[in-house]
């Protein structure tokens, strides 16, 4: 065993707070003005993640959805490029498309009120008034673009006028998922569920594993480091006294015997044949995008996980499962054995979400406290702080 830490060597060695720190304002996570000036410097200025990119892949598909209390159209034109607009027409302001998905009839965008018509990059090519009044010119109305980018098959917009660049939007280089061949993959399954709690409350659940011994026994079996409360190796103040030892109890990563992140630990496609011995060890690789996304890539499937809020008190969750193509036409393809694991830990998080959000409004409570094992947390409550300060 190795010698006793000091307090020195926990700052260099050791994840964990040392100071005790103080959470966000409980009155964030339910009054309408914060909610609002989040949307406004949170939401509205960084890239969000939507869908993947087959969910509009035919020339002249499109898709519509409200992000951030707008109203948002990505339409894909006759050259293959992806376009994304505010669903709104430049005449009086009425929406343009009116299902959540389709594919247009034409070359053109005709808004359904009084027939003005747009080219699918946005440029007006007329209205339906026999006369133009002095001083109309239809290069001074085209529709509100809205920024668009696809990487890898995955698709996020931004409604800023300058957003940060994506790989600034991730919390990792996105050289990290290199050896997944994410392009390739389909979408096999979609789930979604409406939460009732603050979109706040969520990631800071997602951010530290205090819960998990209590309320993911399934996931603590499958991943015994989580079942000691830990997400990393050095959460533990004395992991030095475990630190040649590879047992995933100590050291993290799946237990002995599985392979992937499922109800029996077993793989429901082929490995993809690009990962290291480190990436199936770990059986999990995260890249997070705040404040919409995380993409879990496991050995043999990858999870897109996307969050957008609807509410002070109410947020959407939205998991989509993305397969080889390989996976999908095997006949001993077993999808219920990953969506029924992800379901149950996901359920197991959406249930302590709610009560977490239930509690908030007492009176006397002002703000919470973060132990040391919340260190990511405090991380994400300083993310947020530092957007909504006055700029």
């Amino acid at each position: 065993m190795s010698a006793p830490l000091t307090s020195e060597s926990l700052s260099v060695l050791y994840n964990g707070l040392e100071e005790l720190q103080e959470g966000l304002p409980a009155s964030w996570y339910y009054d309408a003005q914060q909610y609002e000036l989040e949307l406004a410097r949170i939401w509205r200025r960084t890239w969000i993640y939507v869908t993947r990119s087959s969910e509009v892949g035919e020339r002249r598909s499109y898709l519509t959805f409200d992000l951030a209390g707008q109203k948002i159209l990505l339409v894909r034109d006759d050259q293959g490029t992806l376009r994304g607009f505010h669903n709104t027409c430049r005449h009086r302001g009425a929406a343009l498309c009116l299902e959540p998905r389709g594919v247009l009839r034409g070359a053109a965008l005709v808004c359904p009120y009084h027939a003005w018509t747009y080219a699918l990059d946005g440029a007006l090519l007329r209205t339906s008034s026999k006369h133009l009044p002095q001083g109309f010119s239809m290069a001074d109305y085209p529709l509100y673009p809205v920024k668009v980018q696809e990487w890898r098959g995955f698709i996020f917009v931004s409604l800023a006028e300058d957003p940060p660049t994506l790989e600034e939007a991730l919390d990792f280089k996105m050289s990290r998922l290199e050896r997944w061949p994410l392009e390739e993959l389909v979408v096999a399954h979609v789930d979604t569920k409406v939460i009732e709690c603050n979109w706040k409350v969520f990631w800071e659940n997602f951010s530290e594993c205090l819960h998990c011994p209590g309320i993911h026994p399934k996931l603590c079996q499958l991943v015994p480091l989580f079942g000691r409360g830990y997400i990393r190796e050095r959460d533990d103040p004395q992991w030095q006294d475990h630190a040649d030892d590879a047992n995933p109890l100590y050291r993290g990563g799946l237990r002995a015997g599985a392979e992937s992140w499922s109800l029996d630990g077993r793989l429901s496609g082929p490995l993809f044949p690009s990962l290291s011995e480190q990436d199936r060890q770990l059986g999990q690789v995260y890249l997070t995008s705040l404040p919409s996304t995380f993409i879990a890539a496991h050995v043999d499937y990858v999870r897109a996980v996307r969050l957008w809020p609807l509410g002070p008190e109410k947020m959407e969750l939205r998991v989509e499962y993305l397969f080889a193509p390989a996976a999908l036409a095997s006949a001993d393809f077993n999808l219920r054995n990953v969506v029924d694991f992800a379901d149950l830990v996901m359920s197991e998080d959406a249930k302590v979400c709610e009560i977490n959000q239930r509690g908030l409004h007492a009176m006397p409570h002002r703000a919470g406290v973060l132990m040391p094992e919340e260190y990511m947390v405090s991380a994400f409550h300083q993310w947020v702080r530092v957007r909504c300060r006055d700029r």
